[in-house]
């Protein structure tokens, strides 16, 4: 795998450069060799963050983890990542996709029993609101998120709960 290391607010020493390449290689198991990580280290007061990217075949398995240490945040992110991908295998053997970057080994394995089943299904009515009113709604009711028809563009929107109490807004892309 290929390496790509930038850090925001923080000197990426060799320390830390050792450290990812050795806990994030043991995901090497599950790539090809030219695959692409992307890694992003952050320091914001206390909040030592990595965001790791890595793309294939058409999507992207990426996790954000945050802690007061960069080591223990890259353990959790390694973590993450590796239940990530056994999720996505799962679903690229139900539907007998190519694995594009995943070694032919990993493809091979029998799958596990981490498989996604839907166990309640809600409908409801959508009256148009725009994102302020719906984000009032998602607070009333309790929710981290809330589907909802925009008013100004009549598409189906999402807002969500982000961290530091601010508020994030999904668009489709047509």
């Amino acid at each position: 795998m290929r390496y790509i290391i930038s850090g925001k607010n923080i000197d990426v020493t060799d320390g830390l450069r050792a450290a990812i390449t050795d806990k994030l290689g043991k995901l090497e198991r599950y790539f090809t060799p030219d695959t692409e990580v992307q890694v992003t280290l952050s320091v914001e007061k206390e909040r030592q963050k990595i965001e790791v990217t890595i793309p294939v075949k058409g999507n992207i398995i990426r996790s954000e983890q945050v802690s007061s240490d960069m080591y223990v945040s890259i353990d959790l992110v390694e973590e993450v990542i590796e239940r990530q991908l056994r999720k996505y295998k799962t679903k690229l053997v139900e539907r007998q996709q190519e694995g594009g970057n995943f070694r032919q080994e990993f493809m091979e394995k029998e799958a596990e029993d981490e498989e996604v089943r839907i166990i309640r299904t809600k409908q409801f009515d959508m009256k148009p609101m725009y994102p302020e009113d719906a984000c009032v709604q998602m607070e009333l009711l309790g929710h981290n998120f809330y589907v909802f028809m925009n008013a100004e563009t009549d598409q189906v929107n999402v807002v969500y709960k982000r961290k530091g109490n601010t508020y994030g807004l999904m668009e489709p892309e047509l």
